[in-house]
């Protein structure tokens, strides 16, 4: 082995932290060297290329475990900086705020059960804050009312949505005059709360109507799976191409990522209908205020849960 091969092998050998083989650090013992009645051998490469002693090695030790510490702070911070980013991007929708809010309200409404207090009077408030963040979104349900349907949807589906959009878009029309009314811009109780009413009559029907959608999309996609396997099996049995099969198994894949988010709407839709009926007082014995807020809490984590955007891919690594 020549001179600069075996310098290179004894530099560069791994070294390990001087805390681990170095237990009295802290207490400076490692400074002094250990006496030795045993001369040193000299090697030929001491006087060319001379090593650190012992004391300078620890404290080079130490040198690398430092930066590992402060390498792995750095990496602490990055992945705090990404999971900032991912609760700001969330939080800077007004839909989000708007579902936090009603998770807030509801929530309210299961504490209080009715009875006036603390609790009531959250609910009361927040319910009005609410209402500031749907201001003009009648235009949303007005956009999606003049959107054309795909054309492989079929009639039926497509009134449906279409009456939906209408019953929710006249439902948030009636709102902001509600919120003129409970504000005392507009002064007429009375027909405030007429209007209170029909607005959420309004809403109980459109989410009927969602309802109906969400179930039949959900049979058409489960047709649309059962197809799709059908097809896959037939092409695992013929032999054919990798390319083709592969081609299936993100077909089904897409269409179960489509039933997961569809159930999810309907279970949220028909929870929905029964906290409208809770607010109509239409089962008062039945769907009482507390049972209101529980449903009406639980189909807002659902929204809340919708409403998240995909991690990002630093965050999921680590």
């Amino acid at each position: 082995m020549h001179r600069w091969q075996l310098t290179s092998a004894l530099v560069c050998r791994p070294r390990p932290c001087a805390s681990k083989l170095l237990p009295s650090v802290r207490g400076g013992s490692f400074l002094q060297p250990r006496p030795s009645t045993l001369s040193p051998i000299p090697s030929p490469l001491d006087s060319a290329y001379p090593f650190p002693t012992t004391t300078c090695g620890a404290r080079e030790d130490l040198k690398i475990c430092e930066f590992e510490r402060r390498g792995e702070m750095a990496t602490t911070l990055d992945v705090t900086r990404i999971e900032i980013a991912f609760l700001a991007a969330y939080l800077s929708k007004a839909e989000t705020r708007d579902k936090i809010c009603r998770a807030i309200q509801y929530g309210s409404k299961f504490v209080s059960n009715g009875e006036p207090g603390t609790a009531a009077t959250v609910d009361k408030n927040t319910s009005l804050a609410r209402k500031v963040f749907r201001l003009l979104k009648t235009v949303n349900e007005l956009q999606a009312l003049l959107t054309p349907a795909p054309k492989s949807t079929p009639l039926p589906i497509v009134l449906l949505g279409k009456s939906k959009n209408v019953l929710v878009g006249t439902f948030l029309a009636l709102d902001q005059i509600v919120w003129l009314g409970r504000s005392g811009i507009y002064k007429n109780k009375e027909k405030t709360d007429r209007l209170s009413r029909i607005s959420l009559f309004c809403w109980m029907a459109g989410t009927f109507c969602a309802t109906l959608v969400e179930m039949a999309e959900i049979s058409r996609t489960s047709i649309a799976v059962k197809k799709v396997e059908k097809e896959l099996r037939k092409a695992t049995h013929d032999n054919l191409a990798v390319v083709d099969v592969q081609a299936l198994k993100e077909e089904r894949k897409s269409h179960y990522k489509k039933n997961k988010a569809r159930t999810l709407n309907l279970a949220k839709s028909v929870l929905d209908i029964f906290v409208a009926a809770g607010l109509l007082q239409l089962a008062p014995k039945t769907i009482t205020p507390r049972v209101t807020g529980a449903l009406g809490l639980t189909t807002s984590l659902i929204s809340c849960y919708q409403l998240l955007p995909p991690a990002p891919a630093k965050a999921k690594s680590s």
